[in-house]
């Protein structure tokens, strides 16, 4: 059983109670331009399913019927203790290789792209790790764990996994030898040369002590969020796509046909050596880091916060309902990744004429498949009139706001 919906109303409160102490204590960590950028990728990572499919459920079925050594007892307490420790040292291994091989990270990426740490950050995730991940857990079907003991204690592994992205928890003793904390994952999201690389672990941390990849937050050593090659956009595209595109472009410019396979399944930030002499990558200097932060005026931040409430409810009724044909979801899929680029170029002063075209193209495409649902009866007369009436609010922000804004926001900061 998938227990992650169930959690989600408490994931919404913790954070809202997590702001709410931030701003007490006078130590917040929210921005609303990075928090909405991480939850827009959240929400882009549960409506994947609409779009593409993954083979790791094929392959598990195979497996569990043909070449499982035994299956266990989905009764019993020991299957589920053995499940949930053998889960995480799974995860342990692939979240590793996450970061150390360059085509899992160009996947796990999106997770530690936020220059801050918050709760949303933990929402963080990636749209493609369907495509490899599935490859480690392979072993649990060997060893005959149920299909529906192993849905249960992953959804439990990614829920424990949510309150440890919080700088306000500090170290909790004895707790910090056996279990992921929020100090030790803090290490974890750090770009420091200290932390780089450490504390893989998403309930235990035993496995980083066994496996020499443990590192303490250390007081003198403050953690400094984010990725060494710095993305600098809200923008979900570019957060789900850089490291392949980089990839992809090594592969071509390289003239050594070993180090065109080499790219992807080299260390991560590896480059073959002729590319990196005329292509080199950007790295951060964190004496002079600082955050990307466009300023973000009152009114775009209140645009932005309702195309996020928008696109969650969108995705919980997507979620919901089972009449839903592909094209239909592919094309509600389509739709919110056009809002979030749209959002995300508000939040970023990009310049007005590529908005308006942005904006133009996504509104014209909402009306297009509204008839086009409406003629087919392909989606409920309720949905149809929620979508109707997102898209007149949407025109008249777009109004409103080209007529009082000061010109100053367009242009590139």
């Amino acid at each position: 059983m998938n227990l992650v919906p169930y959690a989600v109303p408490f994931f919404v409160l913790a954070m809202l109670v997590e702001l709410g102490y931030g701003l007490w204590r006078k130590r917040n960590t929210y921005r609303v331009n990075d928090a909405v950028g991480s939850l827009f990728l959240g929400v882009l990572s549960q409506m994947r399913r609409f779009v593409v499919l993954g083979v790791g459920g094929l392959v598990y079925a195979f497996v569990a019927d043909y070449l499982a050594l035994w299956q266990m007892d989905a009764s019993h307490w020991a299957t589920w203790v053995i499940a949930f420790v053998g889960y995480d040292f799974c995860y342990y291994w692939l979240h590793r290789m996450g970061h150390e091989r360059s085509i899992l990270w160009a996947a796990h990426v999106a997770h530690h792209q936020s220059e801050d740490y918050n709760l949303s950050t933990a929402l963080r995730q990636t749209s493609s790790g369907f495509l490899l991940s599935w490859i480690f857990y392979l072993p649990l079907f060997f060893m005959g764990v149920p299909a529906e003991v192993f849905v249960t204690v992953g959804s439990l592994n990614l829920i424990y996994q949510f309150w440890v992205h919080t700088e306000h928890v500090p170290k909790l003793g004895w707790y910090e030898w056996i279990f992921v904390t929020p100090s030790n994952h803090r290490v974890h999201h750090a770009q420091n040369d200290v932390y780089l690389d450490r504390n893989y672990g998403g309930v235990f941390i035993l496995w980083d002590r066994l496996f020499g990849s443990f590192q303490d937050e250390l007081d003198e050593e403050p953690c400094v969020y984010g990725i060494r090659g710095p993305l600098r956009t809200f923008n979900p595209v570019p957060a789900l796509t850089h490291i392949y595109v980089d990839m992809f472009k090594d592969c071509w410019r390289t003239k050594s046909w070993r180090d065109k396979f080499r790219v992807w399944i080299a260390r991560t930030g590896w480059q073959p050596e002729d590319v990196e002499k005329t292509h080199p990558r950007n790295k951060n200097d964190l004496s002079t880091f600082r955050k990307y932060d466009p300023p973000t005026s009152k009114t775009v931040a209140w645009y932005a916060l309702f195309q996020l409430i928008a696109v969650v409810l969108l995705g919980n009724w997507m979620e919901a309902t089972d009449t839903l044909t592909y094209g239909t979801g592919a094309l509600l899929v389509a739709c919110t990744v056009l809002s979030m680029v749209t959002t995300a170029g508000w939040m970023e002063h990009v310049q007005s004429s590529r908005q308006f075209v942005l904006e133009t193209v996504r509104l014209t495409l909402l009306a297009g498949c509204l008839g086009v649902w409406w003629y087919q009866n392909a989606l409920p007369s309720e949905m149809l009139a929620a979508l109707a009436a997102y898209g007149v609010l949407n025109v008249i922000w777009l109004a409103v706001f080209s007529l009082r804004a000061p010109r100053e926001h367009y242009a590139s900061p």
